[in-house]
Formats: structure tokens, sequence, C-alpha cells
């Protein structure tokens, strides 16, 4: 387990580098944007399977309440980033979506697509067209459409809509802090200074880029084969392929 100095220290080794031709600024970026890599190319392969993947970083699952309008079927969904670190709560995949009642009980939507309404032989605007209690959720580019549109009358219009969700990784916020770790699984903390390392040689040291990225095709391919494979108990668990890396 390799915190945040000791990422910063091994890209440096790797890179032939100290801080003034690798500062702790640019090391930060590269750091995040290989956090961001792996993490995406993680839920790419993974986000279909029973036990979701997410940042360890994080203290609570990712999901949000948003306050409803009668009769207004379409909801934005939520990018706010706040949090000691920059966190991330934009939906990436949505795992369920549910609406509250007049009464306060907590409905499952069913998620429907606009093909699906039309082959239904049922125009989008004629698809439960009546307002009241929301049975389905379209996902269509940055939102949702419900249907039907809630309405006062039926629903909890106050945080009554959440949604379950899988998001980013959480951002590393400087390289210093000996408490702070990556928030990928621990045998894998080095993809960072590898990727780091990686980036800064292709630029800079052309001959110790082949070393580098062997190295980090390695770690890549380990930790995409554990995420695929760490739900032993399931006897159903996923399978994925890996990738060769760039």
């Amino acid at each position: 387990m390799l915190n945040v100095p000791d990422l910063a220290t091994l890209a440096r080794f790797l890179s032939g580098t100290d801080t003034n031709s690798l500062t702790n600024a640019n090391l930060l970026i590269l750091f995040n944007d290989a956090l961001d890599r792996i993490h995406g190319q993680i839920l790419t392969e993974t986000a279909g399977g029973k036990w979701p993947y997410g940042d360890t970083n994080y203290s609570a699952f990712p999901s949000y309440t948003q306050t409803m309008t009668d009769s207004e079927p379409f909801y934005q969904f939520d990018t706010e980033a706040t949090g000691t670190y920059p966190s991330r709560y934009e939906p990436l995949v949505i795992l369920g979506v549910e609406v509250q009642d007049n009464n306060g009980n907590w409905h499952k939507l069913d998620p429907i697509s606009l093909k699906e309404i039309h082959q239904s032989g049922t125009a989008q605007s004629e698809f439960y067209e009546t307002d009241g209690l929301p049975l389905y959720y379209e996902k269509r580019e940055h939102g949702l459409v419900l249907y039907p549109a809630p309405a006062t009358a039926n629903v909890t219009l106050t945080d009554g809509l959440r949604i379950f969700y899988l998001r980013n990784a959480e951002q590393l916020d400087d390289v210093t802090t000996t408490t702070v770790f990556p928030g990928i699984p621990s045998p894998w903390h080095s993809f960072l200074a590898y990727d780091a390392a990686l980036v800064y040689c292709g630029i800079h040291k052309s001959e110790r880029v082949s070393f580098i990225m062997a190295r980090l095709q390695e770690r890549e391919q380990g930790i995409l084969r554990f995420i695929a494979n760490r739900n032993p108990d399931d006897t159903h668990a996923i399978t994925v392929k890996t990738k060769s890396f760039r």
C-alpha cells in the first residue's frame, strides 16, 4: 500500500526527475489523470456486475435526491462537485430510480427507452400522458424523463426523486499528505506512479518508455482481472477482456 507521497517518490524515480523537473502541481495533474483513466476503464468493463465498483475514499454510497415539479417529466442529472476533495456526483452509470409517493413511501421505477415506447405503437407524448405517480424512467442524454409526469396529489415533490448511480474517482488534492491513498485496490496503487512517469518520459526521456509501459500494462491488466473476479461468493461472477495499453 502506497500513500500519495510514496507514489510521488516512485514516479520521480521511474522518470529520473526531481521536484524541479516534475513539480508537485504537475504530478498532481498526472496522478488525477491516471486515476480518472483507470477508474473509467474499470467502470466500462464491470458496470453491469452485481458488485458495483466505487472509489474507497468516498464515505457514502452514490445516491442523491432531487425535487420534482408538478407536471414536469424531465429532470437533469445532478453534476455538482463538492467535498473535501473535488467530489464527483456526476452519474456515469444509473443503477436505479425511485419516487416517493404522497404518503412518504418509496417506489421503484422501471427503466424504459424511447425505442421501446415507439415499438409499443404509442407516441412519446401520449405515453402515460395523464400526470400521476411515475412508473417508468427513460434515460435521455443528460437526464431522466418520467412516465407519467409527477402530480402533486400523488407524489412528494420535495426531494421525492432518488437516483442511484456510479461516479468517477475521488480526486487527490495534493501529493504531500501521508494519510491520503488512492481509492483503487491497494495492490495497484503504483499504477498512478507508472502512468505519470510514462507521460513524462514519453515527452522527455523516450529511452525509458518501453520499460515503464510494460510494467504499467501489467498493473492495468491485473487490476481489471481482480475487479472482474472479486466476487467468488457469486457463482455467476462477471468476466472481462483485458485491453492492451494505448
